[in-house]
C-alpha cells in the first residue's frame, strides 16, 4: 500500500496537469476561434462590447489556471515529485473536460455562443464534442495507467 506522501504526490501531478490542460485549451480557443478568426465571443446573447468584456475574462480565467499549473508542476520539479505521464494524463484530462463542457454545456445547453454562426453547424459540433471525448478518455486511460504502475512498482520493490 502506498503512503500518505506518495498518493499526496500523485494528486498534485494529476492537478497540476488539469489546472495546466484547462488553462492552455482556453487559451487556444481563445486565442484562435475569438480572437483570429472571430467565429464568436464568450458571450454572445449582448452587444459586441459586452462579447468582447466576456472574452477578457475568461482570457483571465485561463492564464490563472495555466499559471496554478505551472506552479504546481514546478513545486513537484523541485521536490523531485514529477512523474510526468501522470501529468499529461492530466493535461490531456483537463482539456478534454473543459471542450466537452465547453460542447455540450455552452454551446448547446445555455447556448451562449456557438462554435460557428453557419447553417450546418451539426458538423462543427460534432467534430469539436467526439474530439474532446477521445482527448478525455487519452486522459482518463493514462491517469489509470500510471496509477496502476505506482502501485505495482511499490509491490515489486517490496517484494
Amino acid at each position: 500500500m502506498r503512503n500518505n506522501s506518495d498518493i499526496e504526490v500523485s494528486r498534485r501531478n494529476m492537478w497540476s496537469g488539469i489546472l495546466f490542460g484547462v488553462g492552455l485549451i482556453a487559451f487556444i480557443d481563445e486565442t484562435v476561434f475569438h480572437q483570429l478568426l472571430r467565429w464568436h465571443h464568450f458571450y454572445d446573447k449582448s452587444t459586441t462590447d459586452i462579447g468582447l468584456i466576456s472574452d477578457g475574462i475568461f482570457h483571465a480565467f485561463s492564464w490563472f489556471a495555466t499559471i496554478a499549473g505551472l506552479f504546481l508542476f514546478a513545486d513537484l520539479r523541485r521536490r523531485n515529485g514529477l512523474f510526468f505521464q501522470r501529468w499529461l494524463g492530466g493535461v490531456l484530462l483537463g482539456v478534454g473536460v473543459f471542450q466537452l463542457y465547453d460542447g455540450i454545456i455552452q454551446h448547446k445547453w445555455m447556448r451562449i455562443h456557438q462554435i460557428r454562426y453557419v447553417d450546418n453547424v451539426i458538423v462543427y459540433d460534432i467534430v469539436w464534442n467526439v474530439g474532446a471525448l477521445i482527448i478525455l478518455l487519452i486522459g482518463i486511460y493514462l491517469l489509470f495507467r500510471t496509477s496502476k504502475n505506482s502501485t505495482l512498482k511499490e509491490k515489486t520493490a517490496n517484494e
